[in-house]
């Protein structure tokens, strides 16, 4: 009976196992923008930013509060206090029950009822509202800052976003690249096994030496070595793409080992790239900022209105014994010191070297895309030279191969031609590699991550 539960459990969970299968780029690209753990994170701080902007907004609509304070005091003044609070003071409270208009010390007289009152209980009930009805502009600018630091908040998931598509676009073409330098790699193995039978079977007839065999045996190792890591970093790729999506992959539809050239538009870019956007934003900031700090030189003006009731008990007699209290106050700082001056020019300063970072911003992107691009061109140059050298290498190793067949060269010849040849795949497979980093680099930059 266990055992079937055992097997029936197994089942069950079996699916949950297994990973995702024949997966496209563009399907890795949706399933990144859903799960990726990291832009979970990011989506939280825009939350987070947009409820803190929405606080400070409401701090133009005032503030309603709503208290009830119980007391138990016999303290001669709390005493006196609550009675008038609750309108119930009377000319007994003040000692008139012992007053006596022929004593000649009725100035001196304490009076008992009004220095040793009995214990009394007083309960309040208040509702209270304050309103800033003008702050110099400080308000209005500190809600524009905040909803400005939403924006850039989404901003920084937007560029967030496009380095995970960099990775993921990165992690695809790397094992396309990957799985093309294997099948490269097999057949370079196989050549190699066919030239292991050729010498053993030379050996037999006295047409090759003892040490021929274990010099390909050697160059046989190598390549089984060469073979063994690039499946490690195959699946090395897919370990960090099943991180990016947050699920495991187990493998993906391949794609070209050569990603398309973007069309750059100069224009588009600085309307477009993130950075710019960013720092265009953060100009905005920087000016909001000055206004905030010139408003600590302009009044404050607030509003506010009480209303409650109070009594010895609870509630009690609430509307005939409520009362009201409604103001206005003005309040104008004239000098601190010059703090507020410093504040201001420094806020000021801010903003000038805020203009400096949006030019350099514009520059240094203008330079970063035109470095990619000719990065991009001189790889395109080095692949279309390796590509022939490759077709190169393979005819002359084939030539040797035969030669030595012959016994015209060494099987050392042989191997030489072929290293050359191993070499030139792996130059052709650095310089794609280095072409596609680049394009994946542009596109996060011209803020066309989504293009595959």
């Amino acid at each position: 009976m266990f055992i079937r539960r055992y097997i029936l459990l197994l089942l069950c969970t079996f699916p949950l196992l297994a990973g995702v299968k024949h997966l496209s780029l563009p399907q890795a690209i949706e399933i990144l923008k859903k799960d990726n753990l990291e832009l979970k994170i990011s989506r939280f701080n825009e939350q987070m930013k947009a409820y803190e902007a929405e606080a400070t907004e409401a701090l133009n609509y005032g503030k309603l509060d709503l208290s009830v304070t119980g007391m138990r005091s016999n303290d001669a003044g709390n005493v006196f206090g609550f009675k008038l609070q609750s309108r119930e003071a009377t000319f007994g409270d003040f000692g008139f029950a012992q007053f006596d208009p022929t004593n000649p010390n009725i100035l001196s007289l304490q009076p008992d009822d009004l220095n040793y009152p009995e214990t009394r209980n007083h309960f309040q009930t208040k509702i209270s509202y304050m309103l800033p009805l003008y702050t110099g502009g400080k308000l209005t600018e500190y809600k524009h800052i905040t909803q400005s630091l939403h924006r850039m908040s989404q901003y920084d998931t937007e560029k967030l976003l496009n380095a995970k598509i960099y990775q993921v676009k990165k992690a695809y073409y790397d094992i396309s690249l990957v799985d093309n330098y294997i099948y490269n790699l097999s057949k370079i193995m196989k050549n190699i096994s066919k030239l292991e039978a050729i010498i053993g079977t030379m050996e037999t007839e006295g047409y090759a030496k003892d040490t021929d065999l274990l010099e390909v045996q050697a160059r046989k190792a190598e390549a089984q070595s060469m073979y063994n890591q690039a499946k490690l970093n195959k699946e090395l790729a897919y370990q960090f793409l099943s991180f990016l999506l947050n699920q495991k992959v187990d493998n993906i539809k391949k794609v070209s080992t050569m990603a398309k050239m973007p069309r750059v538009d100069l224009q588009a870019l600085l309307d477009n790239n993130i950075d710019i956007q960013k720092a265009r934003l953060g100009l905005e900031i920087s000016k909001m900022a000055v206004e905030a700090e010139e408003g600590n030189f302009r009044p404050e003006i607030g509003a506010f209105g009480e209303y409650g009731s109070a009594d010895n008990a609870l509630f009690n007699d609430f509307f005939d014994k409520d009362s009201y209290t409604v103001g206005v106050q003005a309040k104008w700082n004239l000098f601190n010191g010059g703090a507020d001056q410093a504040k201001l020019e420094k806020a000021k300063v801010n903003r000038l070297m805020v203009e400096d970072q949006v030019r350099l911003a514009k520059k240094g992107i203008e330079l970063q895309v035109k470095k990619l691009r000719t990065e991009v061109l001189s790889a395109d140059a080095d692949i279309r030279s390796y590509t022939k050298q490759l077709a190169f290498a393979k005819k002359v190793y084939e030539n040797y191969s035969a030669r030595y067949k012959e016994g015209m060269v060494s099987i050392s010849d042989v191997l030489i031609k072929q290293s050359k040849q191993l070499e030139v795949m792996l130059k052709l497979l650095t310089a794609k590699n280095k072409r596609n980093t680049k394009i994946f680099e542009l596109d996060s930059i011209l803020n066309k991550g989504d293009r595959v």
